[in-house]
């Protein structure tokens, strides 16, 4: 098994910015059509313009979990003062299954990043229980840390991000897709 400098979240920096360092305790699977996401992949706005389909590991469905989607990097990476930008979030989403079965808390917002390269986390929680959350008043400058204190979630249980920059932005060729 790599090492832990070699995780990539923690390269990402994702854990640092977004998360405390963590244990991945449950499977979470992150597709855009076809295309599953691994940790630190690249991927175009128009790959990600429909909501993925997430799916859940679990031991059964009796467990309940809270998906959190966040932009770190708003509005641009240089300058991200609207970190972190809420993108989606679905509560009582029963194990085994997808975000689908679970409760749009905010609908999901498609990545629309405009200056540099942005990582978009999707982060998963196991619940105590089925509980009511509130959606909160506004996107920007959401706290994943502070949300899931608030509710009482403890650390995150997967987490999986991508990296995306405006479609004609890349100058390069460095297309993945």
């Amino acid at each position: 098994m790599a090492g832990r400098d070699r995780d990539p979240l923690v390269v990402g920096r994702v854990v640092g910015d977004v998360l405390d360092p963590f244990v991945r305790t449950t499977n979470l699977r992150v597709t855009f059509g076809n295309r599953t996401v691994p940790n630190g992949c690249e991927l175009k706005p128009s790959t990600v313009a429909q909501q993925p389909r997430v799916e859940v590991g679990g031991s059964e469905m009796r467990t309940f979990y809270t998906l959190v989607m966040v932009d770190p990097d708003a509005p641009s990476p240089s300058d991200p003062n609207l970190r972190e930008y809420l993108h989606w979030l679905v509560t009582d989403i029963p194990g085994t299954t997808g975000a689908s079965f679970g409760q749009e808390v905010m609908r999901n917002e498609s990545p629309r990043p405009t200056m540099g390269i942005h990582r978009f986390v999707l982060v998963l929680f196991l619940q105590l229980g089925r509980q009511t959350v509130y959606a909160p008043g506004w996107r920007q400058n959401f706290n994943t840390r502070d949300f899931a204190e608030l509710y009482n979630l403890g650390p995150p249980v997967a987490a999986v991000y991508f990296n995306c920059q405006r479609e004609a932005g890349s100058g390069g060729r460095r297309m993945y897709n």
